[in-house]
């Protein structure tokens, strides 16, 4: 028995160890494949012709720089300082990693560069600087005033970080904060008031055991002292023991919470007895289930070491039913993650120009970002996380990251703090407008995939891929199964696909593999291909074919998720589009009430999300038929949990020419408002109309567009719509995804040929939410038909 345990072990350890290896590839892919590393420098003004360079550079660069000269407030004016923060570094204490230097430190720097950009679109030049000694350190950084609108230091050793942090703060006037110190405490903070609101507890009255004394830990406990909280209610740990006044080397902010010890020190399990609040920022499971017992009444306990915390949540709440927890993992309710803070407060302190980021503006943001906790949450967040209903509770006591208010909740707080205390330089009088502005920034609606990611791991579905015997599906295969999104199942030649994997370092050792054509699954092959019979006898199909067809794995995976073997399925990689489409009408078969399916496209743009179609079924629809494909996009659209804002395309503009092509998409226009008088749909126009407002408010001020931002398009045929997804693609330098097929009664997706990983994990995501949905309908029509059957008994 003891070997047989042994030999588990090893076998868990080398799957762990192998796993360990696989994200160390994927990493590594991704951070060199194609241009390395993760940022670039765009330019934001027209640099084509001979006339844009001599504006953008001499001779007339000049002009700006004499401005500047004459008054160095219009550096704001003529150049990026104003949203462009420096996020500085000299590698000492870099996440779990330690002191490894400046340029191994470079791709978290990068990283932080892209969190400030997609959450509050600020622009950012990671520096790494070779220095240790903290004055010369604080030198360099003085000397990159000029440049930067705030600055951003991260990933700096205790105590160096509390000196520079301080003396840059008191020698520049743009705003400086260590993330790793103030980003934890906000966040923490915030979690902190609503679960003492809920335990009903008062902050001045409360006891903590915080487990750690770095800089995060200090910053905590010193903001929570803002809060209200009282220095006599502390008791701190480090790694040497317990901060008391004999200790020697406490510096005068450890000072301020030492306690007064008689006698033998006590020990973290001795301080937790009838502790109302525990804060660890150390190290993973050094706190036991007998300490959280030992804790008093509705005790508060943020473990929040990373990746383990300092006892994991289902060892915490199995001991207390009265407990509220946080931890910094994703996995657990309540996740203290500072990408919930610092983008929205550089955006708040950049949008008035502040000259630092004081306590003020700290205590803003923790109390704005407490109180949205408290409020409704969207729609778009319960299906992020793939909740019926979020509310303010013991499991939520802070916000999602993903939820799409933070920035027009936190930057204004932030804004609104700096001009209270008088730190900041211009000032914001329509706080609405600003708001509105915030949101245009940040291009809410391309959360959409975060959103669908958060969505397919809540409830991963079985996803068949018809073509395994290549390298992309396989990768694609490997990423969803390791991240959770889907159970892949994959078709074809075993040897084969097992040859290709140990070629290329993919890990397939837990992946179903189905060879089609095996003698193994002529049992099954013979089940599929009496019931594909069934369908098709009278459709051109004998017995035999219906068995040989079989074979075909596109036939086989559309019959696996037709049965229910599946969920949904992927193919289309090598294989013409008409092949791969046949067998899924054949064998699945469209909607009730859809006489035609139709293929979808959405492209994430900078705008936001675009939905085009039909981009790859129909090739010239009647106007009843562009009718029903405008109907089916709208119904995709809304589950994105998006209002679809339907342009319909043409080369004319509401009757301004009268040729069928034009009429035709005016007529499916009518019949599309006939059947749904409340969709926001209009037509005919041009593609340039639809996307300028200005233009379409004043001179078609009857349109229901005139006052909207168009995120859907019906082109009029076949050729037009392949055409604009192609050029926005290749020319445009949008992302894609799809084609994604509607009106069929279960997902199944085709791929464009040659499409990337990339491509293909998004069409993952799409099919695995589709499955998801698909399955709830099923759910919901078996419970509704059930509940008629009981009616019609009692009747």
């Amino acid at each position: 028995m003891g070997w047989q345990k042994m030999n588990q072990a090893t076998s868990v350890y080398q799957i762990r160890t192998m796993q360990k290896d696989l994200r160390r590839e994927q990493a590594l892919e991704y951070h060199s494949k194609g241009r390395p590393g993760k940022i670039e420098v765009v330019p934001t003004k027209d640099a084509k012709t001979q006339r844009d360079l001599s504006l953008a550079y001499s001779p007339g660069v000049a002009e700006p720089c004499k401005e500047i000269y004459n008054n160095i407030e219009n550096v704001y004016k003529y150049t990026a300082k104003g949203n462009l923060v420096a996020v500085i570094s000299n590698g000492t204490a870099v996440l779990g990693l330690g002191d490894i230097g400046p340029e191994a430190s470079k791709p978290v720097m990068e990283g932080k560069g892209v969190l400030f950009k997609i959450f509050a679109d600020i622009d950012v030049f990671d520096i790494e600087i070779n220095e240790k000694d903290p004055e010369k350190f604080v030198q360099i950084v003085k000397s990159l005033e000029p440049t930067f609108g705030g600055i951003n230091l991260e990933d700096i050793k205790a105590p160096e970080c509390f000196y520079i942090e301080q003396k840059l703060r008191e020698q520049l006037r743009i705003p400086v904060m260590h993330d790793d110190q103030h980003g934890t405490a906000i966040i923490s903070g915030a979690a902190l008031l609503n679960a003492l609101e809920l335990q009903r507890k008062k902050i001045d009255k409360v006891r903590f055991v915080i487990n750690g004394a770095g800089a995060a830990a200090m910053a905590c406990a010193k903001l929570y002292v803002a809060l209200g909280a009282k220095y006599a209610n502390f008791i701190l740990f480090d790694k040497d023991g317990i901060l008391h006044q004999n200790r020697a080397g406490l510096d005068e902010e450890k000072q301020k919470f030492a306690v007064n010890v008689k006698g033998p020190e006590i020990t973290l399990g001795q301080a937790m007895k009838d502790a109302d609040v525990f804060v660890g920022l150390s190290v993973g499971n050094v706190v036991t289930p007998e300490m959280i017992k030992s804790m008093g009444r509705k005790p508060i306990v943020f473990a929040m070491a990373n990746p383990d915390p300092e006892i994991s949540y289902e060892a915490a709440t199995a001991v207390r039913d009265d407990i509220i927890m946080a931890t910094g993992r994703s996995d657990y309710p309540n996740q203290v993650n500072n990408v919930l803070g610092f983008p929205f407060i550089f955006r708040g302190a950049l949008d008035v120009r502040a000259t630092q980021i004081n306590e003020a503006m700290k205590l803003a943001a923790v109390h704005a970002l407490a109180e949205l906790a408290k409020t409704s949450v969207p729609d778009i967040v319960n299906v992020a996380y793939n909740e019926n209903n979020i509310t303010f509770g013991a499991s939520y006591i802070i916000p999602k990251p993903l939820d799409p208010r933070l920035l027009s909740t936190i930057a204004p707080a932030v804004a609104k703090a700096a001009i209270e205390s008088g730190v900041a330089q211009t000032t914001i009088t329509n706080w609405s407008s600003y708001a509105i502005e915030l949101n245009k920034r940040l291009g809410l609606d391309n959360q959409i995939i975060r959103v669908l990611g958060s969505k397919a791991r809540k409830d991963p579905k079985r996803l068949v891929f018809a073509e395994a015997d290549n390298q992309k599906i396989l990768k694609t295969a490997q990423i969803i199964f390791d991240e959770g999104i889907a159970q892949p199942i994959l078709l074809g030649n075993e040897k084969k696909i097992r040859d290709i994997a140990e070629a290329n370092s993919i890990d397939i050792d837990e992946l179903q593999i189905i060879d089609t054509q095996s003698d193994m699954y002529e049992e099954k092959r013979k089940q599929f291909g009496e019931l594909f019979f069934e369908k098709r006898q009278r459709k051109g199909y004998n017995k035999y074919e219906s068995l040989k067809i079989m074979k075909d794995r596109n036939h086989f995976g559309c019959m696996m998720v037709e049965t229910g073997e599946a969920d949904a399925m992927i193919s289309g990689l090598t294989k013409n589009y008409p092949d791969t489409i046949r067998p899924a009408i054949q064998i699945i078969g469209m909607e009730d009430g859809v006489k035609k399916i139709a293929g979808m496209y959405l492209l994430l743009t900078k705008k936001g999300p675009l939905f085009l179609a039909d981009t790859t079924v129909n090739f010239n629809p009647t106007a009843q038929e562009l009718a029903d494909i405008t109907l089916l996009v709208a119904k995709e659209v809304r589950n994105f949990n998006l209002t679809p804002r339907i342009a319909m395309l043409s080369y004319s503009n509401f009757g301004s020419s009268d040729s069928p092509e034009a009429k035709l998409v005016a007529q499916a226009r009518d019949i599309v408002k006939q059947k749904s008088p409340s969709l926001i749909v209009d037509g005919e126009m041009q593609a340039s109309l639809a996307f300028n407002r200005e233009m379409l408010s004043e001179n078609y001020p009857f349109s229901e567009l005139a006052e909207q931002d168009v995120n859907t398009l019906i082109f009029p045929n076949l050729a037009a719509g392949n055409v604009a997804y192609n050029l926005l693609k290749e020319v445009g330098g949008a992302d894609a995804i799809g084609p994604i097929l509607l009106g069929l009664k279960k997902p199944v997706h085709v791929l464009q040929l040659g499409s990337s990983v990339r491509s293909i994990v998004n069409m993952a995501l799409i099919a695995v939410v589709d499955a998801q949905l698909k399955s709830k309908q099923i759910a919901e029509s078996g419970s509704k038909k059930t509940s008629w059957l009981k009616r019609s008994k009692k009747e």
